[in-house]
């Protein structure tokens, strides 16, 4: 049940990164037609993101961190550190990226910075969901 569990919260993680970054924030720079009103909610929304990915790595944390009582196997190693990464990028991302974004200073720079971030963190949670959901699981 708690393997289900924690499956599911990672599914909804890797499911939000997506779903925001890739659908709906482009989706309102296209149609806004005003990139300022856009980015203001883009921040919200990546605001939001951010309180998400902090409460499902916590959870995850919990349970791998559970198994790991168990014997420190490298699949829970991975796992721990996949959670790990995802979740420091979230806060890096908005506590020191975000709000020179918002301020607009170096906006490209700043901009890069934050989507290169958001895609690891991307890639981490895909890995994470793949191994378990998959062959390599957290035993």
């Amino acid at each position: 049940m708690k393997d289900r569990v924690a499956l599911m919260l990672a599914a909804l993680w890797w499911g939000s990164l997506t779903t925001i970054g890739f659908l709906v924030v482009p989706m309102l720079f296209a149609r806004l037609g005003n990139p300022s009103v856009a980015g203001n909610f883009a921040a919200q929304l990546f605001e939001a993101q951010s309180w998400i990915a902090l409460l499902c790595g916590l959870v995850l944390l919990i349970h791998f961190r559970a198994k790991a009582d168990d014997g420190m196997t490298p699949p829970v190693l991975t796992a721990l550190f996949l959670v790990l990464a995802a979740m420091l990028l979230a806060l890096l991302q908005q506590y020191a990226v975000a709000p020179r974004i918002v301020a607009r200073e170096n906006l490209k720079l700043w901009h890069s910075v934050g989507s290169g971030m958001y895609l690891v963190q991307w890639l981490c949670t895909s890995v994470l969901l793949w191994r378990m959901s998959g062959g390599q699981r957290p035993r």
